[in-house]
């Protein structure tokens, strides 16, 4: 059984769904393509089967995922990203930003597809149709909402 944080936090609320180790690489190589399990195993060198399979179900479970049989005769699926699953593309892009500045050696950077240029994250507010400083957000309860 997983260990859950029973915390009113919105982070940790998340982190029950992807903070398992493990999880985070398998959305990454469904949003590159790989969507059988054999794909994704070869790429995730180290990773147990069983697992593979469990993190599969579970994320099938939180609704990240969707399983779609490609094989009756063994039995084979693909794995497809839900709409909430392909959301966590942000969350991936900010994690690279948050590399290309803090590690040593950063793999992967973030480029504008028109002119190559890195990009920067930015945050706006659309009630006010304004770009937003880091400094000028402030996270509040959801019952403020």
């Amino acid at each position: 059984m997983k260990n859950l944080y029973n915390l009113p936090c919105s982070i940790a609320q998340a982190l029950n769904i992807i903070g398992d180790k493990w999880t985070l690489l398998i959305i990454r190589q469904l949003m590159l393509g790989y969507d059988t399990y054999s794909s994704i195993q070869e790429r995730l060198e180290g990773i147990p089967s069983n697992l593979l399979s469990n993190r599969l179900k579970a994320l099938e479970q939180d609704g990240l995922i969707t399983a779609k049989l490609y094989q009756s005769h063994p039995p084979r699926y693909r794995y497809l990203l839900t709409e909430s699953g392909r959301d966590l593309s942000d969350v991936f892009n900010s994690i690279i930003l948050w590399g290309e500045k803090n590690l040593q050696k950063c793999h992967k950077k973030l480029t504008h597809s028109d002119c190559g240029h890195k990009i920067e994250l930015t945050y706006y507010c659309p009630k006010c149709n304004k770009t937003i400083n880091r400094e000028d957000i402030v996270v509040t309860d959801s019952k403020h909402d």
